[in-house]
């Protein structure tokens, strides 16, 4: 039996340490990085190239240059990794720069030229047409080795890090995620087979912590849910930046306590905030006086200008400092973080 498009990749589930090898046996840690996850499909499965995104949509025509470099590939291969660009400009991966290579049309080859794109491997779901889903990862993982050795695969096809030591993988958790396009690690039992669709990897992402102000939240202004963050640019304009998590009750409750309503100046007054991230839906919010400083935590999936991508989390009230104190909203072009 051979795999064919739409294929639900594997999933992995948020943790904040690495889960035990009592529990998972002898673990492997990949580098995760900042991408679109995709699956490849060679000819003749396909009868072209495929390149799948995680929803089940083709994207192929977005990016020619990989199409064209398919011929490295052997036929009846299925390749599950994550797509990424590299802005010629910054010379540094840019999720930027993927976004507008994944919505392009006729620009696709002008595109492809100052946002080239390159495809990490990290695992093979079929091999010569032989579909190779119930074999450990152990394995999956020797032959995705091989087949990089045996073709000599080179750009835009890489082999994405891995390790089985623990030490060498936290290095890569405190260092490497420094990098633009590293966001941390995904923990993976060596002994599992490929579940399409089920959650059973482990996400662990690098977090910084900082700080924003508070110029909206939804619920109400009793038992806020969620803040909606910002911070000032240069000309002293509050930039949205992104927004938290479910507020904890007591959170909610400190938060309540300090919350000031909203005068007429409020700089959001015509703004919509989506709901969720890539939604049309808006949130229905409540604009505050942007007095208050959050300190969050987050990860490295940061748009230029200090965007945050995925919800951030809540830590505490800064009552210590005032809103001018917290960090300014980053206008300088041609970086993601």
């Amino acid at each position: 039996m051979t795999l064919r498009p739409p294929v639900e990749p594997m999933l992995a589930r948020a943790v904040e340490a690495v889960p035990g090898p009592g529990v998972l046996g002898q673990l492997a840690f990949e580098q995760k990085f900042d991408g679109c996850r995709t699956l490849l499909f060679t000819p003749p499965t396909a009868g072209e190239l495929v390149i799948q995104t995680r929803r089940g949509r083709q994207i192929q025509q977005r990016f020619p240059e990989l199409t064209a470099a398919a011929e490295q590939l052997p036929d009846g291969l299925v390749l599950d990794g994550e797509l990424l660009t590299w802005d010629m400009t910054t010379g540094r991966l840019s999720f930027e720069g993927l976004r507008r290579r994944a919505a392009a049309g006729g620009s696709a080859r002008g595109l492809a030229a100052a946002l080239p794109a390159c495809f990490i491997a990290f695992d093979v779901l079929q091999q010569d047409d032989t579909e190779l889903l119930h074999h450990p990862y152990r394995q999956r993982r020797l032959r995705l080795e091989a087949l990089f050795a045996a073709h000599r695969l080179t750009a835009p096809w890489t082999l994405c890090p891995m390790t089985t030591d623990l030490l060498r993988a936290e290095q890569w958790l405190e260092s490497w995620t420094q990098i633009t396009g590293l966001e941390g690690l995904v923990v993976k039992a060596m002994n599992q087979p490929y579940q399409p669709g089920w959650r059973g990897w482990y996400e662990l992402r690098h977090r910084d912590t900082t700080e924003a102000i508070i110029g909206a939240i939804t619920g109400t202004p009793t038992r806020p849910q969620l803040l909606l963050l910002g911070r000032r640019d240069a000309h002293g304009i509050l930039r949205p930046t992104g927004r938290t998590a479910p507020l904890r009750p007591e959170a909610a409750r400190l938060i309540a306590e300090n919350l000031t309503a909203a005068d007429p100046t409020h700089p959001w007054t015509d703004m919509l905030f989506a709901s969720p991230w890539g939604s049309r839906d808006t949130l229905d919010m409540t604009l505050v006086h942007p007095e208050l400083v959050a300190e969050i935590s987050a990860d490295t999936a940061i748009d230029r200008g200090g965007v945050h991508r995925h919800p951030v989390r809540f830590k505490r009230l800064r009552l210590d400092i005032i809103a001018e104190e917290a960090p300014l909203f980053d206008t300088s072009p041609g970086t993601d973080r």
